[in-house]
């Protein structure tokens, strides 16, 4: 029998993605995917695996899960409180989660989107190429309780590391690339959307995040006159009473409300994990720039594995600690659970 991750109990937003399927704009369908990717790549450095693996995506709360059969897991993107059968277990390290307990993922302490990943990926049956849910189109289903998701073979061993995660749960600076209606925005209007702060709102999912300004909306000479045109994911849509909106893995494939930019892809994780209230800035960059810093950060983000710390455990979270063989008050350390202090 195959390794399965059982579905114990589910928070309200909880989907299998990877790094979505591409080339299906022409036919209305969006990218979809995770829509903090570099949380892929963290996950998959911790678990030394293809950061294109399917892993679980989890919106605001996690839920409670178990396996069938020993398996390694590592736990990324929004920190959330975490435990394998009562023992604290912390964010941004790997772990073995043994056959039969129960891994508890609570709400999250900072950040929107969590994710869970396991040694081999998740083996859901792959649509059009990806196996990541899209429930604005229809593919794939939030899970529930009595999910059972098949885990792919996994022939590694690498457990006990940390990674220290890039800082994107406070909001900060998001570069923008101007889009085919920045033009139709006074200069005045540009100047000010660069000097204004913004709040992540409440509002926002998977196909986008509501940003309020620190003042007036934006205005724009183009009005009701944009065509309805190709969309994609980062692009900034200012609608209708002034105020932008960024979009996600799940945004329409086409739209008609102007575009005053787009943010950078290595931006987007920002965007998407700013808490709500979180402060978000932008700044206009331009295409050689951006080429630059793109190319820079897809090397950073392979070179993720080098960057893995081991985690000692601290003896006074050891409830176990007399089991082990002592000699001297000293061990050689290979026989400790690794965690962070």
């Amino acid at each position: 029998m195959s390794n399965q991750l059982k579905v114990l109990r589910a928070g309200p937003s909880m989907t299998v993605q990877d790094q979505g399927r591409a080339g299906y704009l022409a036919f209305g369908l969006s990218r979809s995917g995770a829509v903090d990717l570099l949380a892929l790549h963290e996950g998959a450095a911790l678990l030394g695996q293809s950061p294109t693996l399917a892993a679980i995506e989890m919106g605001g709360m996690g839920g409670t899960f178990t396996v069938t059969q020993d398996t390694r897991i590592a736990l990324t993107g929004a920190p959330m409180k975490a435990s394998i059968d009562g023992s604290t277990v912390l964010w941004n390290a790997s772990y073995l989660l043994p056959q039969g307990a129960k891994l508890v993922i609570g709400a999250a302490h900072a950040g929107t989107y969590g994710y869970l990943h396991v040694g081999g990926g998740i083996a859901a049956a792959p649509v059009l190429g990806a196996r990541s849910t899209h429930l604005a189109a229809g593919i794939g289903a939030t899970l529930k309780e009595g999910d059972a998701l098949d885990i792919a073979a996994d022939p590694l061993e690498l457990v006990g590391q940390a990674i220290d995660p890039d800082p994107r749960f406070d909001g900060g600076l998001l570069r923008i690339l101007p889009s085919l209606q920045t033009a139709s925005f006074a200069p005045s209007e540009i100047a000010r959307f660069e000097n204004t702060a913004f709040q992540r709102d409440t509002r926002g999912n998977r196909m986008g995040v509501r940003i309020v300004p620190d003042g007036a909306g934006f205005e724009t000479q183009a009005g009701l006159s944009v065509l309805s045109e190709v969309i994609v994911s980062g692009d900034v849509q200012v609608t209708g009473d002034g105020t932008p909106f960024v979009l996600l893995a799940e945004c329409q494939t086409t739209g008609g409300y102007p575009r005053i930019g787009s943010v950078l892809p290595m931006d987007l994780p920002r965007a998407a994990q700013a808490r709500a209230g979180a402060t978000l800035r932008f700044q206009f960059i331009t295409l050689p720039e951006a080429v630059a810093l793109e190319r820079k950060e897809a090397a950073r983000r392979k070179a993720l594995r080098g960057t893995l710390r081991a985690l000692i455990r601290d003896p006074h979270d050891i409830a176990d600690l007399l089991s082990y063989q002592l000699i001297s008050g000293m061990t050689a350390g290979d026989d400790l659970e690794r965690a962070e202090p």
